[in-house]
Order: C-alpha cells, then structure tokens, then sequence
C-alpha cells in the first residue's frame, strides 16, 4: 500500500465583516485545533498544521477510520470538544475534559484519488457522503450556500467564533499565490476572552 502524499494545509485570510454571494460557501468556524487526518486502513495519524503529530489524541485516532467510508483518504478539520448544543468548549479540549471530536470540513484524497482540484462543492458532497451514520467522533461540516451574512448573524447569537466563507468552485490550492479561504471572527465571542498570549493554537 503506497503512503499518503503530505498535504499543506489551506491558510486563513481574515476580514471583518460578512458577505452574500450565490458563488461562495459559508460554513461555522469551529473552535480547536486545526488538523489534518491521514487515514490508511485502520490506521489514522491526526497532524496539526505545522506538521507536528498530535499524539495526545490516540483515542481518536484509533476510531476515526470506523466512522469513514473509505480505504484511505485525507481530511481536513478541526479537533473539538463539543456540548450538547453543539458549541465548542476549548477550555475543556485544553484540559483534556471531554471526548474530542474531528469536525472535518474538506476531503483532499479519497481511495487514492488526489482531490485537491476537485471543486470544493463536489469534496464537501463526497464527505458528506462518505461520513458513516451514525458516527462515533467524526462530524461533517455542513455550510450555507450565497448567505453569509444569516450564517454569521446565527453564529453571534450563539457566541460562536465565527465563520470561514470559500468560493464553492475553489480547489485546495492557492490560487495566484493567495489562499481563497476567508474567516470572519465574531468580535464578542467569549471564549477568546484572556487567551491572546496563551499559545498560537491554529
């Protein structure tokens, strides 16, 4: 069995406000850390995004592969703690206080297939599709097509972190240099509330 392709994840552009537009996908922005899943067989190893394995996190490596539908595949999320309202609690991820959940987002390699130029609309539907039900800590990402102003209106009220808006024919590259990905914080979302110094998370 040939390994993996390492892939370099996609970055983050920030703006302030949100936007409408019928091109672009809205998703919410969960809060945890970003990582990348490599999932060969029964075999999963979790990566955060400057490369460094997230060991602390065996539980879940062990489970993930049950809750694919895949042979081997290459997703990008968010490792989360939730509550029962579906918020994430990162106080309680730092602390070890909770199962952690892989809140993936995007499907870059599927059954040795390299998706990274695949519209994002089709890798969201693939993972979509490829998500057992029910899973056990594996969550899809669901998103608003055109309407991210609704989307980050919902999220605020929810004291949520925020939300991440991406053209829906984009693929996983950067294009002309720049990523496409843009994040819109929620500027009241409590959880941010003492850790500016505390660590670079993301």
């Amino acid at each position: 069995m040939e390994p993996l392709p390492k892939i370099e994840p996609m970055e983050l552009a920030q703006q302030a406000t949100p936007f409408d537009h019928p091109d672009w996908l809205f998703e919410p922005k969960h809060d945890g850390f970003r990582a990348l899943a490599y999932i060969q067989g029964d075999d999963c190893k979790l990566v955060s995004r400057k490369d460094a394995n997230f060991t602390r996190f065996s539980d879940l490596a062990r489970v993930l592969p049950g809750d694919l539908n895949a042979k081997n595949a290459i997703l990008d999320g968010e490792l989360v703690v939730l509550d029962r309202t579906g918020k994430s609690q990162f106080l309680e991820l730092i602390a070890n206080d909770g199962a952690v959940v892989f809140a993936a987002f995007d499907l870059v390699w599927l059954n040795g297939k390299d998706l990274r130029d695949t519209p994002l609309i089709e890798r969201k539907e693939l993972l979509r599709f490829r998500v057992r039900h029910p899973a056990d800590r594996l969550l899809f990402v669901d998103y608003a097509e055109g309407s991210g102003k609704a989307l980050y209106s919902r999220i605020c009220q929810r004291d949520m972190e925020g939300i991440v808006c991406k053209p829906a024919v984009s693929p996983y590259r950067t294009v002309d240099g720049k990523t496409t990905w843009v994040t819109v914080n929620n500027p009241t979302y409590s959880q941010s509330e003492g850790r500016a110094g505390l660590f670079d998370k993301r």
